[in-house]
């Protein structure tokens, strides 16, 4: 190895990328893949590729024999070559400012071809105006498509995000720890993954939906700190961008408070962006989620524009007006947004917003506008002085009101919100609104049935003053929770926890699992930890696979995995899930009921 490059080996003393003007007049071995290749009678011409870049190689009779020169010719795109020769300055005419080592060439003594490579199933090297082959394509043949620069790119960012994290974490005492992936199936808000057991009939291990069991006994154990880079695996019904298995940093803690893991979380986020080349202010906002779902409609809002929600109830309810009078009758609120300037709008641009609300669960979207001082829209003679007065419109004003239980009008006004602000082009790409969504609800209420289920999960701490203000009302509990937005994207959430056994047991009651033997079959190995002696604890966990999106520009998560799997939830290149021999099945004592498998 060749001091200070540990990257020299046996077989290369240097990255081809890595050679800059510093390094002229010295004899190099590079490895690489055949980038480019350009014959110009005689002289030939390669583009070298590696993960550090491109250096042209260039094969003349000057300096390379007419063997290598003819090897030179016949090798093949993408074909892994070894290449002897000297690092020479260009002519000035011929140095390239869009490479990193525009100035130099390697002047090729020798190539060798040690991995010859078939027509690739698609380019590596575009053009600059060239399109992507679609990604099905690409992720059929990702050990082709990984090789592009921007790819390699990303996972070289993710490799030094991880890499950050874990000393951040390690600077602040905190352990990592692994935790089992074959696990005891429990709840957490979507289906395990099973993996059946060969040795023991009929039983089944799960894949871990995340290693939160197992970081709460860290705690009983006086792990007092513990962190890991999980992998968790869930079996979602299909949704766009997700994936099956993802990674989060998973953190933990004792004799820690809300307060407590909302400020380290902040530095460990100010640190990995950093790390990207971005500064973090900390600390960050903080919003509760009843101030964000009536301001915004939604408990991860995208604080980088306005228009707010605003309740016009009081003003509407005394109309003579049939659609906003029955919803407020029936205990609904009249709600909406204003917007500035939007009055222009055609009847067809604002009937495609009242599309997204339906889409939603409104049952439409209430429209009134001014102009010229007047005010428009089915509902407009219908408005008293006070109603005018509490809708405050400017002129060139549009208000788009939707007259709805919260629960349906809050999610209609946020994709509402959102369309009105890309249309307005009000949203700066460049600004980062990180934020704090605090005291979200312990539970929902089933509104048919008075069943709670638990809005985070069955671990989460409530609220002590709610606990002995509402002992018998838990749905007014609030949670000891909180999530981390940025920009509209939860980034990660978290909650203390419930380390009295007594009131674990009792949140499983209230969440229907009464039954203490069923308690004990399902948590069993959870509550006799709690009752071992466990110190208050709490921790969080942020989805480091969206941090790494973000972070790298890419689009999709699956520009920041290496091997991701479709929407479908399929893995293209090694095609799976796939069918298993019925030999294997019935060793693992199972049989398929999918007719031919």
């Amino acid at each position: 190895m060749t001091e200070g490059n540990v990257f020299a080996t046996s077989q290369r003393s240097h990255q081809c990328g890595a050679l800059r003007a510093a390094h002229a007049g010295i004899a190099v071995t590079l490895g690489g893949w055949v980038h480019r290749s350009r014959n110009l009678g005689g002289l030939v011409f390669i583009d070298l590729r590696d993960r550090a870049g491109l250096v042209q190689v260039s094969f003349n009779p000057d300096w390379s024999t007419a063997r290598a020169i003819a090897d030179a010719a016949a090798v093949g795109v993408e074909s892994v070559v070894i290449v002897q020769g000297i690092v020479e300055p260009r002519p000035a005419e011929m140095r390239n400012p869009n490479l990193d080592t525009g100035d130099i060439e390697v002047r090729a003594t020798s190539i060798r071809v040690v991995g010859p490579a078939m027509t690739p199933a698609i380019p590596v090297a575009r053009g600059k105006n060239d399109q992507l082959p679609a990604e099905d394509l690409r992720l059929r043949h990702r050990y082709l498509d990984l090789r592009r620069p921007e790819l390699q790119a990303n996972l070289v960012l993710r490799h030094r995000l991880l890499q950050v994290t874990r000393q951040y974490l390690s600077d602040l005492g905190f352990l990592e720890l692994e935790t089992p992936i074959l696990t005891k199936p429990t709840p957490e808000g979507a289906r395990d993954y099973l993996v059946p057991s060969r040795v023991h009939p009929g039983e089944f291990y799960a894949l871990p939906q995340s290693p939160q069991i197992y970081k709460q006994l860290f705690m009983c154990c006086g792990f007092d700190r513990y962190f890991q880079i999980a992998r968790c695996f869930r079996d979602e019904d299909l949704r766009q961008d997700r994936q099956p298995e993802f990674t989060q940093i998973d953190i933990e803690a004792s004799f820690i408070g809300r307060d407590d893991i909302l400020a380290l979380s902040e530095g460990m986020i100010a640190a990995i962006w950093r790390e990207a080349g971005h500064d973090v202010s900390t600390p960050f906002e903080r919003m509760s989620y009843a101030e964000a779902m009536e301001r915004y409609g939604c408990d991860r809002p995208d604080l980088r524009y306005g228009l707010e929600v605003h309740d016009f109830t009081a003003a509407f309810a005394p109309l003579d007006f049939g659609v906003t009078a029955s919803a407020v009758a029936a205990g609904g609120r009249v709600r909406g947004i204003r917007v500035s300037g939007a009055s222009a709008w055609s009847r067809k641009q604002v009937d495609e917003l009242e599309a997204l609300a339906k889409s939603a669960g409104a049952g439409g979207l209430l429209r009134v506008k001014k102009t010229d001082g007047k005010l428009e829209g089915p509902v407009a003679k219908f408005l008293t002085p006070d109603a005018e007065a509490a809708l405050a419109l400017d002129d060139g004003d549009l208000a788009l009101l939707v007259a709805a239980p919260d629960r349906i009008s809050n999610p209609a006004l946020d994709r509402i919100r959102q369309e009105c602000a890309r249309r307005l082009g009000i949203v700066d790409e460049h600004a980062r609104r990180f934020l704090w969504v605090t005291d979200f609800p312990m539970f929902e209420q089933d509104s048919a049935t008075g069943a709670l289920s638990a809005v985070h999960h069955p671990f989460t701490a409530a609220n002590p003053d709610d606990m002995a203000a509402h002992p018998d009302a838990p749905e007014q509990w609030r949670a000891l929770a909180y999530d981390c937005v940025l920009n509209g994207l939860e980034l990660g959430g978290g909650s203390i926890r419930t380390s009295d056994p007594r009131v674990q047991s009792r949140m499983f009651t209230l969440l229907g699992i009464g039954d203490v033997a069923e308690q004990e079959r399902r948590f069993g190995f959870l509550l006799e930890g709690l009752r071992a002696g466990a110190p208050p604890h709490g921790g969080i966990a942020f989805g480091f696979d969206r941090i790494s999106m973000l972070l790298s520009g890419g689009s999709s998560l699956r520009d920041v995995i290496a091997f991701p799997k479709t929407t479908a939830a399929r893995a293209l290149f090694e095609n799976a899930p796939s069918s298993v021999p019925s030999d294997d099945l019935k060793e693992l004592h199972l049989r398929s009921t999918v007719e031919g498998a």
